[in-house]
C-alpha cells in the first residue's frame, strides 16, 4: 500500500463571501449579495440534492385576516416547551411577511384558490392557517426559482461535488486574533482539494439526522457545517433535540419518504392496525399535536403492541382533493401499491430536524470572527425544544437575509488574506479497507437510532457513548492515515455530531420537548440551554501543516 506524495498546490481560489451549503439558506444570502460581492456557493452532492428540494410542507407566516403575528409568536413559543428566545421569535415572525413578500417577487408558484388569494393549509402545533405551500413540494418550487436566478448571476459562482473539509482559521495558521478566512474544499470528481479564501464564511449545510438510522432527509444530512464550526472552536447548543417527524412512509423500498404534516392538517387520522384511532387518548389537538407528542404517541403505540408501523388514513377525502393537494404523495405512495384514496398509508416515525446547533447571535454571527451560520446549521434559539412546523424554511429566509445585510456593512473594509499552505497529502496511503467506513457507519445510527431516540434513558445514553468513543478512535486513526474521500469526510463529521448529540443529553436532567427520558420524567421549572464548548484541543484539525 503505497503512500500518496503530492500536495494540492493549485492558487487559492479568492472570494467576498464562501458559502457551505446551496439549499434555501445558502442561496437566498448569496442573491442579496449578488449586486455588491463576488461569490462561490459550494454543494458536496448535486445543487438540488438538498433538504430545502425535498420539503413538502410549507413555510409559515400570517396572511389571514383571522391570524395574527401574536398567534404565530404563541404558537412557537408553545410548541418550543419553554425553551424558545422570545426575542429571536418575534424577530423572525415579525419579518415572515418581507422574507415572503422577497420569494413572490423572485415567482416561486405559491398554491392560490380560486379567488386568486394563497391557499393556507394547518399543520401541528398551529392555531390558525398559515402554511402557504406549492401542493406538496414546496421546498422543491423555493430551490428551483432560487438556483434559476443564482445561475444567471454572473457574480455567483456555483460548484457542484466540492465538500468542505474543514475551516481555515487564524489559529490553525499560528496567526493572533482568531477569524475565519475560508476552507479547504475536496473536488470530488477530481479528487484534488482547493483552497478556498473568503472575506466572509458562511455554514448553510443544514443538519444531523442522517445520524439515525431512520431519517426523513436526504442522504448527505450529515452534519457537516456543526462539525467543521466546533472543529474550529465554536460552540453548539442544545444538540439533544433532534425531531422526528411523525410519519415516514413505511415500505422497504421507500427510502425513508416523507408524508407531510400537511396530511394531518388536511383531516388524516392516525390508526391502529385493527382501524381504531389513538391521538385523542394522548393530547386535545390529536392529530394536530406538537410533533414531539405525536411521534412519542406512535412510538408509545407501537412498543405497546410490537408493531413495525401505524397508519395514516385520509382516504375519507375525495380523490380529486388527494391529487390536487398531494400530487407528489399520492403518486409515490401508488408507486409501491398504495392507493391513499381507498386505503392508509403504512407510517413509522423518522429522525428529521436539527433544532440544535452552532450558537449564533441574531445576525447569523458565531463567535468566530468572519464566520457565519445560517439554516438548520445554526442554533437561534427559534425552535426551543421542539420546531413548530413549517418555521424552517422561514428561518432560513430571514437569517438569510439579516446576515447578508451584517455582511454588507463590512464588505467595503480592506482585507489582505493570510498564507495559506496548500493541503498534503504526502503521509497518507490508498485506503483498501473502505469496508471499515461502511461497517462504521451502520454501526454508528443504529446505535443513535437504538440508544438515543424518541425515548432515552441514562443507560441507554451511556452505551451510545461507549461505542461512540471507539467508532470516533476508528474513524480518527484512518483518517489520519488514509487519503480522503466524501464518505469518510461524511462519518467524520457524523461521529461528531452524534457525540454532541449524546453529551447534550446526558447534561439534560428532565424531559422537555424532543428530550424525553424516562430516568427524568419531568420538567424542570427553570428553562436553559444546553451548551457546548470545544476544548483547545478541537480546534486543531488533523492533515493541516
Amino acid at each position: 500500500m503505497k503512500k500518496i506524495r503530492r500536495k494540492h498546490n493549485l492558487p487559492p481560489k479568492l472570494y467576498d463571501v464562501l458559502v457551505i451549503g446551496s439549499g434555501a439558506a445558502g442561496l437566498t444570502l448569496a442573491l442579496k449579495l449578488a449586486p455588491h460581492a463576488k461569490i462561490a456557493v459550494l454543494s458536496k452532492s448535486k445543487l438540488h440534492a438538498g433538504a430545502t428540494f425535498h420539503a413538502q410542507g410549507g413555510v409559515a407566516t400570517v396572511l389571514d385576516s383571522h391570524d395574527s403575528i401574536e398567534n404565530h409568536i404563541q404558537d412557537t413559543l408553545r410548541a418550543g416547551a419553554g425553551l424558545c428566545h422570545p426575542n429571536t421569535v418575534q424577530f423572525v415572525i415579525e419579518q415572515s411577511q418581507t422574507a415572503i413578500q422577497w420569494l413572490i417577487q423572485l415567482g416561486v408558484p405559491f398554491t392560490q384558490k380560486n379567488n386568486q388569494q394563497y391557499h393556507l393549509t394547518k399543520e401541528g402545533g398551529h392555531s390558525h392557517r398559515r402554511i402557504l405551500h406549492v401542493a406538496d413540494a414546496t421546498g422543491k418550487a423555493i430551490h428551483q426559482t432560487l438556483l434559476q436566478h443564482a445561475k444567471k448571476c454572473h457574480q455567483i459562482h456555483l460548484y457542484e461535488h466540492h465538500f468542505a473539509i474543514d475551516l481555515i482559521t487564524s489559529h490553525k495558521l499560528h496567526l493572533p486574533n482568531n477569524s475565519c478566512w475560508g476552507a479547504y474544499v475536496l473536488d470530488c470528481k477530481k479528487e484534488i482539494v482547493h483552497r478556498f479564501l473568503a472575506k466572509f464564511v458562511v455554514l448553510a449545510t443544514g443538519g444531523a439526522s442522517k445520524a439515525y438510522l431512520y431519517t426523513s432527509n436526504w442522504d448527505q444530512a450529515t452534519g457537516d457545517g456543526i462539525a467543521m464550526a466546533w472543529r474550529a472552536g465554536c460552540p453548539v447548543a442544545n444538540m439533544e433535540f433532534i425531531q422526528f417527524h411523525p410519519t415516514c412512509l413505511y415500505h422497504p423500498y421507500a427510502k425513508s419518504f416523507l408524508i407531510s404534516e400537511a396530511v394531518r392538517g388536511e383531516g388524516g387520522k392516525l390508526r391502529l392496525p385493527n382501524g381504531a384511532p389513538f391521538m385523542h387518548k394522548f393530547h386535545p389537538q390529536e392529530e394536530l399535536a406538537p410533533r414531539d407528542i405525536v411521534a412519542r404517541a406512535i412510538d408509545h403505540e407501537m412498543k405497546r403492541l410490537g408493531l413495525d408501523h401505524v397508519y395514516l388514513d385520509i382516504s375519507h377525502k375525495p380523490k380529486s382533493f388527494l391529487q390536487s393537494h398531494f400530487p407528489n404523495i399520492y403518486q409515490k405512495c401508488l408507486e409501491f401499491g398504495i392507493d391513499i384514496s381507498q386505503q392508509p398509508i403504512p407510517i413509522v416515525p423518522a429522525a428529521h430536524y436539527t433544532c440544535g446547533g452552532v450558537a449564533v447571535n441574531q445576525q447569523g454571527q458565531t463567535p468566530l470572527k468572519r464566520l457565519y451560520a445560517i439554516g438548520e446549521t445554526s442554533f437561534t434559539g427559534l425552535h426551543g425544544a421542539n420546531r413548530l412546523a413549517s418555521n424552517s424554511l422561514l428561518e432560513c429566509l430571514v437569517y438569510a437575509h439579516t446576515a447578508a445585510n451584517d455582511i454588507l456593512k463590512q464588505l467595503h473594509q480592506t482585507t489582505t488574506f493570510p498564507t495559506v499552505p496548500p493541503w498534503d497529502e504526502s503521509q497518507v496511503r490508498e485506503s483498501d479497507e473502505d469496508v471499515v467506513i461502511n461497517h462504521n457507519w451502520h454501526e454508528l445510527r443504529q446505535t443513535m437510532w437504538n440508544y438515543v431516540g424518541i425515548v432515552r434513558t441514562t443507560k441507554r445514553l451511556k452505551r451510545a457513548q461507549n461505542r461512540i468513543q471507539l467508532l470516533k478512535n476508528e474513524i480518527h486513526e484512518f483518517y489520519h492515515h488514509y487519503k480522503i474521500s466524501p464518505d469518510l469526510l461524511e462519518l467524520r463529521n457524523l461521529i461528531t455530531v452524534a457525540e454532541l448529540i449524546v453529551e447534550s443529553a446526558l447534561q439534560r436532567k428532565e424531559s422537555r420537548g424532543l428530550h424525553y427520558t424516562l430516568d427524568y420524567p419531568h420538567t424542570l421549572p427553570q428553562p436553559k440551554d444546553t451548551i457546548l464548548t470545544p476544548q483547545p484541543k478541537s480546534n486543531i484539525s488533523p492533515n493541516l501543516p
